[in-house]
């Protein structure tokens, strides 16, 4: 029996104000079916955030609808859990006629009880959903007003189904949150600040294994939990991974994963060097991928996107290594302005400051001993005349 695992599709998503949508679809009609067509999985889990908010867009919605149509003519089951991006009320409606046709979606806590039962040749896998949900929607939905934070609170819910896992069936369970010690990235809503929102791997007890959602970066949970990740990099703090989807394969009760590698239409990669550099290496290559510039020159540049985007034109964001330099150069004067206001300066700092501002130079260690040297034999000349003064 074979599973295919995703999640965070983010379907209509945006970034630096460019819709993705055409990299989604591409995802879908050039990886995401062909895996389907290749492998032939029997289910496949969407671990949640199939949307990238609450009230979708339009075409999104239009994507979604046509995805569930082709699994469906594929006589594939499709599981899916809604997300703390999704609007889960929204995408339940037509729920349970859904299930008549091999579409399980879960969107509450009710859905939680009754899992999938899937079987082929012998094997057997239970399948539990379980859907985004806080602290909040587990007090009111177990009637304990004694739950506190998210370890407490998922541990008592699965408490309320272990007992009725099978021992001769593989259990898997659906997820959407943050496992504790899990690696993030910017491109995450972060459910709660700090750890409040962490869910720790004792909460699975009991699952052979835990197909998560949220993260983005592909990873493992521990033994038996793995966040397949997003299929496409939705931040550039995301450009070193490496993109995939996980193949689960249940043979004789015993459970294998294969990564699926995902080749985007569009990469999302920084660059860097002079203008003139970038300008040279766009006109003899132009560069179709989603791009971070750094322009590495040491003077300012006129309009530089408006110079580079005819050569790169998925240019997303530019930074300038000039202009960094000249606001930390303000911040260093606001702050020397501060502490002169505030005397709260220090010796090293004035020559610090002078030697840069009117020379252009930093202290050498003659320098700072001279300068030592010098302001110790003023202090104790001001301290002697002050204490002929009070004399």
């Amino acid at each position: 029996m074979k599973i295919l695992h995703t999640s965070d599709w983010h379907l209509g998503k945006m970034i630096y104000g460019r819709s993705l949508l055409e990299d989604q679809a591409y995802f879908i009609d050039h990886v995401f079916f062909p895996a389907l067509e290749r492998y032939r999985p029997d289910c496949v889990i969407l671990a949640g955030d199939i949307f990238d908010r609450q009230v979708a867009p339009v075409e999104a919605i239009r994507l979604f609808d046509s995805v569930l149509s082709r699994i469906h003519e594929r006589e594939i089951s499709l599981a899916v859990i809604s997300g703390n991006h999704d609007g889960a009320d929204r995408i339940a409606i037509g729920a349970a006629m859904l299930r008549q046709s091999g579409v399980y979606l879960a969107t509450h806590l009710e859905d939680l009880a009754r899992p999938l039962r899937l079987e082929k040749d012998g094997e057997r896998v239970d399948l539990y959903l379980l859907p985004y949900c806080d602290p909040a929607m587990i007090r009111q939905f177990l009637g304990r007003d004694d739950l506190q934070g998210f370890q407490a609170s998922y541990q008592a819910l699965l408490d309320t189904i272990r007992p009725n896992l099978d021992p001769s069936a593989c259990q898997i369970l659906a997820a959407h949150c943050f496992v504790a010690g899990s690696q993030t990235c910017d491109s995450e809503s972060a459910i709660y600040v700090g750890g409040s929102g962490e869910v720790s791997l004792s909460a699975f007890a009991g699952f052979d294994y835990v197909a998560l959602g949220h993260l983005h970066g592909p990873q493992r949970a521990g033994d038996h939990g793995r966040y397949s990740g997003s299929p496409l990099k939705y931040s550039f703090d995301e450009e070193s991974h490496k993109k995939s989807m996980t193949l689960l394969t249940v043979e004789k009760g015993e459970l294998s994963l294969e990564l699926l590698p995902i080749v985007p239409l569009r990469d999302m990669r920084t660059i860097s060097g002079t203008l003139e550099e970038l300008l040279a290496l766009g006109s003899k290559s132009p560069q179709t991928d989603y791009l971070f510039v750094r322009i590495t020159n040491q003077t300012p540049v006129y309009m530089p996107a408006e110079q580079l985007r005819p050569y790169y034109p998925n240019l997303l964001a530019v930074h300038c290594d000039w202009l960094q330099r000249n606001l930390e150069e303000e911040a260093r004067e606001e702050n020397l302005r501060e502490q002169l206001i505030g005397r709260k300066i220090d010796q090293r700092m004035v020559l610090e400051q002078f030697l840069r501002q009117i020379c252009g130079t930093e202290p050498s260690p003659e320098e700072e001993a001279l300068f030592a040297e010098v302001f110790q034999m003023v202090q104790a000349e001001n301290e002697t005349e002050e204490g002929g003064q009070a004399g």
